[in-house]
């Protein structure tokens, strides 16, 4: 009866110790966020937030007066910045610190990255019931600064930030894709320029300008160089297209469908245009922007967000003043495959809150998050680039309808190009989608682009292009990806890949895991070993 006892003990012990060891990785368990009945404006907090910044130093001020203003408001809370170059580091940063609980409290991100984050268990907090809340919700009553309601703001933009289930984001800042047109050169060419362009327009014109003379200089600018059609991000192109003749591309539930006949025939398309020397990307050649202000361009496309650096008056540019080609600039949507349903994707960075031990602490975070989102905020931000605010309380407001209305006043603040841009997004709200979101989704649009780069690269090296080409070209893609493993929350990309290397401590608790399994099965053996030698 002792024996028998001690067995039990023993076993207990050892379940104990697998279980302990088991919630050291892999999924959190912490629980849910529940919302304090208060918050304790008694005890200090001090949070951080990671945003992504251009080194535009009206941007970092705008930041750094956000923060000051919040912490006017709530002088019990310290709010430390970080800023990141681009939004990938800070993809990278999130990751490896999810793993060590070591994430920021708030943070500029994308919904596509919070999916992959998510992987890592309860690490962002949803928050459809904070939304809500009477107390500090979006307008809630306990909120002391004027922040928009849920209502407020803007349906198409919200709608991104929601996914498996739950609101994991606010939209901070939107976008679209624009195509800036050199609209001298298109004039030249013996060509108008339609209200929205077509996908045959484009390539029929694009296709005139790569014309050269005897001499083997181009006719169209007298130069040694030209790309008539250049595309900053080459995934957006594959979506919107793809989009566009309501093609396969991803379900909400991660089912790939991208490799389809109609990406197929796209790509030989793109294919052909490149073999008339009509057609290059960002990635193979350099910032549109710096061809089109070159001469060297017609149709230059990139994010309205990119405005700023657009047409021979931009306020930011990249090249010397010697080498800016004067001509007229035109703000059009991208191109269509039909211009009486335009279809253009929705873009720009969303803020997400992260989980912590303390209650107290993520409402801290949550109310500078949903301070981000008052007209102050907004309104001054989204005049540094061609941004939009994304509150109706915020661009039906009189400063930014004035704002709007000083279009051309400047070549700075007013910068037609950039107000353009802006209007573009607003006057086709209605038109735009996002895409599904889902563990796995960033890879999906990682390869949306890859192939077009591929196909582009192939043809300028005079490699061939058919079915093999492409059905290798698909394969490489569902490896190179993971789009062969099946996606969506809970499958996909293997969770200890998408958080990267274990730490150092996780590696030594999974050996223990390990030599404690090792022990229970010794341990089994031998009492099974002692009772058959007894039995005999």
């Amino acid at each position: 009866m002792r024996r028998d006892r001690k067995r039990r003990g023993f076993a207990l012990l050892a379940l104990g110790m697998l279980l302990a060891l088991t919630g050291c990785h892999g999924k959190k368990e912490r629980s849910s966020f529940a919302i304090p009945e208060q918050f304790d404006t008694s005890r200090n907090f001090e949070i951080t937030f990671w945003a992504k910044n251009d080194t535009n130093k009206t941007q970092t001020r705008i930041y750094e007066n956000a923060i000051a203003a919040f912490e006017e408001y709530f002088p019990n809370i310290t709010v430390n910045m970080r800023l990141y170059t681009d939004y990938g580091r800070i993809y990278n940063d999130v990751i490896t610190n999810i793993s060590t609980d070591t994430t920021p409290n708030v943070c500029i991100t994308y919904p596509d990255h919070i999916a992959t984050y998510l992987t890592g268990g309860d690490s962002v907090v949803p928050l459809n019931e904070l939304f809500s809340d009477e107390r500090y919700g979006l307008g809630g009553s306990e909120v002391p600064f004027d922040g928009p309601t849920q209502e407020e703001i803007i349906p198409q933009f919200l709608e991104e930030c929601s996914f498996d289930g739950n609101y994991y984001a606010i939209p901070y800042m939107r976008s679209t894709e624009a195509c800036y047109v050199n609209k001298t050169y298109v004039e030249k060419l013996g060509y108008t320029l339609p209200e929205v362009l077509t996908w045959d327009f484009v390539w029929e014109v694009a296709d005139a300008a790569a014309k050269k003379d005897a001499d083997g200089v181009y006719e169209l600018n007298g130069q040694n160089v030209m790309i008539p059609f250049i595309y900053k991000s080459t995934d957006n192109m594959m979506i919107q297209m793809l989009r566009q003749k309501d093609a396969g591309y991803s379900t909400q539930d991660g089912e790939i469908q991208i490799f389809n006949d109609t990406t197929k025939e796209l790509l030989y398309t793109i294919a052909d245009h490149v073999k008339n020397g009509a057609f290059s990307t960002f990635k193979i050649s350099s910032y549109p922007a710096n061809f089109l202000n070159a001469g060297q361009c017609v149709f230059a496309i990139d994010s309205t967000a990119g405005a700023t650096w657009m047409g021979t008056d931009a306020p930011l540019i990249d090249i010397s003043a010697d080498k800016i080609v004067e001509f007229e600039t035109a703000v059009l949507p991208v191109p269509q495959f039909d211009p009486e349903h335009p279809r253009m994707i929705s873009q720009g960075p969303s803020v997400c809150v992260f989980n912590k031990a303390d209650p107290q602490e993520v409402l801290a975070s949550w109310l500078f998050a949903q301070y981000l989102l008052t007209n102050e905020v907004q309104i001054a931000y989204s005049q540094t680039e061609g941004y939009v605010p994304v509150t109706a309380k915020a661009q039906d407001s009189a400063e930014y309808q004035d704002y709007l209305a000083r279009c051309g006043e400047d070549n700075s603040t007013y910068y037609n190009v950039k107000i353009q841009a802006a209007q573009l997004l607003l006057d086709h709200t209605e038109d735009t989608f996002v895409t599904p979101v889902f563990n796995g989704s960033a890879s999906l649009r990682d390869a949306a682009g890859q192939m077009i780069e591929n196909v582009t690269k192939s043809i300028r090296r005079k490699q061939t292009v058919d079915d093999a080409y492409i059905t290798k070209l698909y394969a490489d893609m569902q490896s190179l990806y993971h789009l062969d493993q099946g996606m969506g929350q809970g499958a996909g990309l293997n969770t200890a890949a998408d958080l990267g290397p274990l730490p150092v401590t996780s590696v030594i608790l999974l050996a223990a895991l390990a030599a404690a399994w090792v022990l229970i099965l010794l341990y089994v053996a031998a009492e099974a070993w002692k009772k058959k030698k007894r039995a005999a």
